[in-house]
Protein backbone atom coordinates (compact mmCIF):
# COMPACT_ATOMS: atom_id res chain seq x y z
CA UNK A 1 0.00 0.00 0.00
CA UNK A 2 2.70 2.43 0.71
CA UNK A 3 4.75 1.89 -2.53
CA UNK A 4 1.18 2.57 -4.39
CA UNK A 5 0.79 5.60 -2.46
CA UNK A 6 4.72 6.41 -3.60
CA UNK A 7 3.39 5.89 -7.01
CA UNK A 8 0.66 7.60 -7.58
CA UNK A 9 2.56 10.92 -5.85
CA UNK A 10 4.98 10.00 -8.31
CA UNK A 11 2.55 9.91 -11.37
CA UNK A 12 0.41 12.99 -9.84
CA UNK A 13 3.53 14.94 -9.63
CA UNK A 14 4.62 14.22 -13.27
CA UNK A 15 1.39 15.46 -14.49
CA UNK A 16 1.14 18.34 -12.52
CA UNK A 17 4.57 19.17 -14.31
CA UNK A 18 3.34 18.60 -17.58
CA UNK A 19 0.21 20.72 -17.31
CA UNK A 20 2.75 23.38 -16.05
CA UNK A 21 4.86 23.20 -19.01
CA UNK A 22 1.95 22.93 -21.63
CA UNK A 23 0.54 26.62 -20.10
CA UNK A 24 -0.09 29.29 -22.62
CA UNK A 25 2.72 31.69 -22.40
CA UNK A 26 3.56 34.87 -24.48
CA UNK A 27 5.82 34.48 -27.65
CA UNK A 28 8.62 32.96 -26.63
CA UNK A 29 7.79 31.20 -23.55
CA UNK A 30 9.43 33.84 -21.68
CA UNK A 31 12.61 32.31 -21.62
CA UNK A 32 16.07 32.26 -23.99
CA UNK A 33 15.12 30.78 -27.25
CA UNK A 34 17.17 30.62 -30.67
CA UNK A 35 20.67 32.53 -31.64
CA UNK A 36 22.50 33.91 -28.46
CA UNK A 37 24.91 36.25 -28.14
CA UNK A 38 27.28 38.60 -26.01
CA UNK A 39 27.29 41.68 -25.88
CA UNK A 40 30.53 43.76 -26.57
CA UNK A 41 29.23 46.17 -24.08
CA UNK A 42 27.34 46.01 -20.45
CA UNK A 43 24.12 46.38 -20.35
CA UNK A 44 22.92 49.62 -18.95
CA UNK A 45 19.91 49.65 -16.09
CA UNK A 46 16.44 49.35 -18.37
CA UNK A 47 13.89 51.74 -17.96
CA UNK A 48 11.30 51.01 -15.55
CA UNK A 49 8.23 52.47 -16.42
CA UNK A 50 6.14 54.21 -19.13
CA UNK A 51 6.57 57.80 -19.32
CA UNK A 52 3.45 60.12 -18.38
CA UNK A 53 3.06 62.50 -21.04
CA UNK A 54 4.81 61.17 -24.35
CA UNK A 55 6.79 64.04 -25.98
CA UNK A 56 4.24 66.17 -29.02
CA UNK A 57 5.17 65.20 -32.23
CA UNK A 58 5.57 68.40 -34.92
CA UNK A 59 2.37 68.58 -37.07
CA UNK A 60 3.01 67.09 -40.46
CA UNK A 61 3.26 69.39 -43.59
CA UNK A 62 -0.20 69.12 -45.62
CA UNK A 63 0.00 67.26 -48.40
CA UNK A 64 -1.49 70.43 -50.67
CA UNK A 65 1.74 72.62 -49.19
CA UNK A 66 4.05 70.55 -51.58
CA UNK A 67 2.65 71.97 -54.49
CA UNK A 68 2.13 75.75 -53.72
CA UNK A 69 5.77 76.63 -54.82
CA UNK A 70 5.66 74.92 -58.79
CA UNK A 71 2.03 76.61 -58.98
CA UNK A 72 2.64 79.41 -57.92
CA UNK A 73 6.11 79.46 -60.24
CA UNK A 74 3.26 78.69 -63.53
CA UNK A 75 0.97 81.50 -62.20
CA UNK A 76 4.38 83.98 -62.33
CA UNK A 77 5.15 82.22 -65.88
CA UNK A 78 1.54 82.53 -67.28
CA UNK A 79 1.89 86.18 -65.92
CA UNK A 80 5.09 87.04 -67.73
CA UNK A 81 3.74 85.70 -71.11
CA UNK A 82 0.39 88.47 -70.54
CA UNK A 83 3.27 90.94 -69.60
CA UNK A 84 5.55 90.44 -73.20
CA UNK A 85 2.27 90.13 -75.46
CA UNK A 86 1.28 93.00 -74.13
CA UNK A 87 4.51 94.89 -74.26
CA UNK A 88 4.72 93.71 -77.58
CA UNK A 89 7.68 91.45 -77.90
CA UNK A 90 5.46 89.14 -79.88
CA UNK A 91 3.20 86.33 -79.44
CA UNK A 92 5.22 83.78 -80.30
CA UNK A 93 7.66 84.91 -77.63
CA UNK A 94 5.38 84.64 -75.16
CA UNK A 95 3.86 81.28 -76.13
CA UNK A 96 7.39 79.87 -76.01
CA UNK A 97 7.76 81.35 -72.61
CA UNK A 98 4.64 79.96 -71.80
CA UNK A 99 5.34 76.26 -72.90
CA UNK A 100 9.04 76.28 -71.29
CA UNK A 101 7.27 77.29 -67.88
CA UNK A 102 4.37 74.65 -68.10
CA UNK A 103 6.89 72.10 -69.03
CA UNK A 104 9.44 72.77 -66.12
CA UNK A 105 6.00 72.69 -63.78
CA UNK A 106 5.16 70.05 -64.91
CA UNK A 107 8.53 68.71 -63.95
CA UNK A 108 8.91 69.80 -60.77
CA UNK A 109 5.66 68.57 -59.56
CA UNK A 110 6.41 64.86 -60.88
CA UNK A 111 9.70 65.13 -59.54
CA UNK A 112 8.27 66.02 -55.74
CA UNK A 113 5.41 62.90 -56.30
CA UNK A 114 7.86 60.89 -57.13
CA UNK A 115 9.44 58.55 -53.46
CA UNK A 116 12.53 59.97 -51.98
CA UNK A 117 14.94 57.28 -52.28
CA UNK A 118 16.08 55.73 -49.29
CA UNK A 119 19.49 57.52 -47.73
CA UNK A 120 20.74 54.62 -46.00
CA UNK A 121 23.19 52.17 -45.95
CA UNK A 122 21.91 48.10 -47.15
CA UNK A 123 21.66 47.32 -43.44
CA UNK A 124 17.98 49.28 -44.02
CA UNK A 125 14.97 47.05 -45.77
CA UNK A 126 12.30 48.69 -46.95
CA UNK A 127 8.69 47.06 -47.19
CA UNK A 128 9.34 44.16 -45.05
CA UNK A 129 9.75 43.30 -41.30
CA UNK A 130 11.71 45.68 -39.16
CA UNK A 131 11.05 47.74 -41.71
CA UNK A 132 10.08 51.95 -41.37
CA UNK A 133 6.73 50.53 -43.36
CA UNK A 134 5.61 48.32 -40.34
CA UNK A 135 2.55 48.82 -39.31
CA UNK A 136 1.05 49.08 -35.37
CA UNK A 137 -1.28 46.69 -33.87
CA UNK A 138 -4.35 48.16 -33.72
CA UNK A 139 -5.85 46.97 -30.29
CA UNK A 140 -2.05 48.31 -28.49
CA UNK A 141 -0.55 50.97 -30.09
CA UNK A 142 -0.67 53.28 -27.47
CA UNK A 143 2.36 50.79 -26.58
CA UNK A 144 4.13 52.16 -29.34
CA UNK A 145 4.43 55.42 -28.17
CA UNK A 146 6.61 54.47 -25.34
CA UNK A 147 9.76 56.94 -25.64
CA UNK A 148 12.48 55.32 -27.70
CA UNK A 149 15.42 54.96 -26.40
CA UNK A 150 18.93 56.10 -27.91
CA UNK A 151 21.67 53.72 -29.36
CA UNK A 152 23.84 52.72 -26.35
CA UNK A 153 26.68 51.00 -28.50
CA UNK A 154 29.59 52.70 -30.52
CA UNK A 155 29.38 49.56 -32.52
CA UNK A 156 26.44 50.88 -34.70
CA UNK A 157 26.89 52.01 -38.21
CA UNK A 158 26.85 56.12 -38.39
CA UNK A 159 24.22 55.96 -40.75
CA UNK A 160 21.98 53.27 -39.37
CA UNK A 161 18.39 54.41 -39.51
CA UNK A 162 18.32 53.87 -35.50
CA UNK A 163 14.73 55.74 -34.63
CA UNK A 164 12.62 53.98 -37.24
CA UNK A 165 14.34 50.53 -36.79
CA UNK A 166 13.55 50.88 -33.02
CA UNK A 167 10.21 51.59 -33.83
CA UNK A 168 9.68 48.79 -36.11
CA UNK A 169 11.10 46.12 -33.46
CA UNK A 170 8.51 47.45 -30.63
CA UNK A 171 6.03 47.34 -33.56
CA UNK A 172 6.91 43.71 -34.56
CA UNK A 173 7.23 42.61 -30.87
CA UNK A 174 3.48 43.46 -30.64
CA UNK A 175 2.31 42.08 -33.65
CA UNK A 176 4.09 38.82 -32.86
CA UNK A 177 2.39 38.46 -29.42
CA UNK A 178 -0.75 39.18 -31.34
CA UNK A 179 -0.15 36.05 -33.08
CA UNK A 180 1.29 33.82 -30.65
CA UNK A 181 -2.26 34.29 -29.12
CA UNK A 182 -4.18 33.43 -32.20
CA UNK A 183 -1.52 30.65 -32.37
CA UNK A 184 -1.03 32.62 -36.68
CA UNK A 185 1.58 30.42 -38.25
CA UNK A 186 2.03 32.47 -41.25
CA UNK A 187 2.28 35.67 -39.49
CA UNK A 188 5.11 34.63 -37.04
CA UNK A 189 6.42 32.37 -40.39
CA UNK A 190 6.96 36.09 -42.44
CA UNK A 191 9.19 37.56 -39.07
CA UNK A 192 11.50 34.28 -37.80
CA UNK A 193 14.39 32.98 -39.58
CA UNK A 194 13.55 29.10 -40.15
CA UNK A 195 15.23 28.03 -37.25
CA UNK A 196 13.50 30.09 -34.84
CA UNK A 197 9.97 29.52 -36.70
CA UNK A 198 10.90 26.06 -35.86
CA UNK A 199 11.26 26.52 -31.97
CA UNK A 200 8.14 28.76 -31.94
CA UNK A 201 6.13 26.24 -33.63
CA UNK A 202 6.80 23.66 -31.55
CA UNK A 203 6.08 25.35 -28.27
CA UNK A 204 2.55 26.06 -30.01
CA UNK A 205 2.22 22.68 -30.51
CA UNK A 206 2.58 22.32 -26.99
CA UNK A 207 0.58 24.27 -25.52
CA UNK A 208 -2.14 22.62 -27.69
CA UNK A 209 -5.75 24.28 -27.29
CA UNK A 210 -4.94 26.45 -24.06
CA UNK A 211 -5.91 29.80 -24.74
CA UNK A 212 -3.31 32.69 -24.78
CA UNK A 213 -4.29 36.11 -24.44
CA UNK A 214 -1.29 38.83 -23.75
CA UNK A 215 -1.86 42.72 -23.10
CA UNK A 216 1.62 45.09 -23.74
CA UNK A 217 1.21 47.78 -21.40
CA UNK A 218 4.41 49.29 -22.47
CA UNK A 219 7.39 48.76 -24.53
CA UNK A 220 11.09 49.95 -24.69
CA UNK A 221 13.62 50.00 -27.00
CA UNK A 222 17.43 50.00 -27.02
CA UNK A 223 19.64 48.94 -29.84
CA UNK A 224 22.78 47.70 -28.38
CA UNK A 225 24.86 46.79 -31.19
CA UNK A 226 25.18 46.52 -35.02
CA UNK A 227 27.29 43.66 -35.90
CA UNK A 228 28.39 41.33 -39.46
CA UNK A 229 28.64 37.50 -39.21
CA UNK A 230 29.38 35.59 -41.99
CA UNK A 231 27.43 38.14 -44.69
CA UNK A 232 24.78 38.03 -42.24
CA UNK A 233 23.97 41.61 -40.68
CA UNK A 234 23.13 40.83 -37.19
CA UNK A 235 20.90 43.96 -35.13
CA UNK A 236 20.79 43.27 -31.03
CA UNK A 237 17.26 45.33 -29.59
CA UNK A 238 16.73 45.30 -26.14
CA UNK A 239 13.17 45.03 -25.49
CA UNK A 240 11.52 46.18 -22.15
CA UNK A 241 8.64 47.00 -20.30
CA UNK A 242 5.36 45.50 -18.87
CA UNK A 243 2.79 43.43 -20.40
CA UNK A 244 -0.29 41.20 -18.77
CA UNK A 245 -1.20 37.47 -19.67
CA UNK A 246 -4.27 35.79 -19.53
CA UNK A 247 -5.48 39.21 -17.64
CA UNK A 248 -3.29 37.93 -14.30
CA UNK A 249 -0.69 40.76 -12.74
CA UNK A 250 1.37 42.98 -14.46
CA UNK A 251 4.52 41.25 -15.23
CA UNK A 252 7.97 43.30 -16.21
CA UNK A 253 9.95 41.95 -18.85
CA UNK A 254 13.43 42.47 -20.10
CA UNK A 255 14.55 40.31 -23.38
CA UNK A 256 17.32 40.93 -26.29
CA UNK A 257 15.90 40.22 -29.62
CA UNK A 258 18.42 39.37 -32.19
CA UNK A 259 17.38 40.17 -35.77
CA UNK A 260 19.39 38.98 -38.70
CA UNK A 261 19.64 40.15 -42.40
CA UNK A 262 21.54 38.68 -45.51
CA UNK A 263 24.05 41.30 -46.78
CA UNK A 264 24.70 39.34 -49.69
CA UNK A 265 21.03 39.57 -50.89
CA UNK A 266 19.28 43.10 -51.64
CA UNK A 267 15.73 41.58 -51.15
CA UNK A 268 16.44 40.02 -48.03
CA UNK A 269 14.80 41.52 -44.96
CA UNK A 270 15.38 41.41 -40.96
CA UNK A 271 14.52 37.99 -39.57
CA UNK A 272 14.14 37.53 -35.92
CA UNK A 273 16.52 34.76 -34.88
CA UNK A 274 16.80 34.39 -31.50
CA UNK A 275 15.36 36.19 -27.99
CA UNK A 276 17.90 36.35 -24.96
CA UNK A 277 16.50 36.86 -21.49
CA UNK A 278 18.71 39.81 -19.30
Amino acid sequence: MKRFAIFLTIVLTSLSLLAANAEAKRFGGGGSIGKQRSMSAPLPKAPAAAPQNATAQPAATKPGNKFLGPLAGLAAGLGLAALFSHLGLGEGMGMLLMILLLAAGAFLLFSMQRKKPQTVMNYAAAGAPYSTSAEPVAASSAAVTAVTEPALSANIPADFPVDSFLRSAKTTFIRLQAANDRKDLNDIREYTTPEMFAEISLQLQERGDAPQQTDVGFVNAQLLEVVTEHDQAVASVRLSGQLRENNGAPDNFDEIWHVQKDLKNDQSVWLLAGIQQV
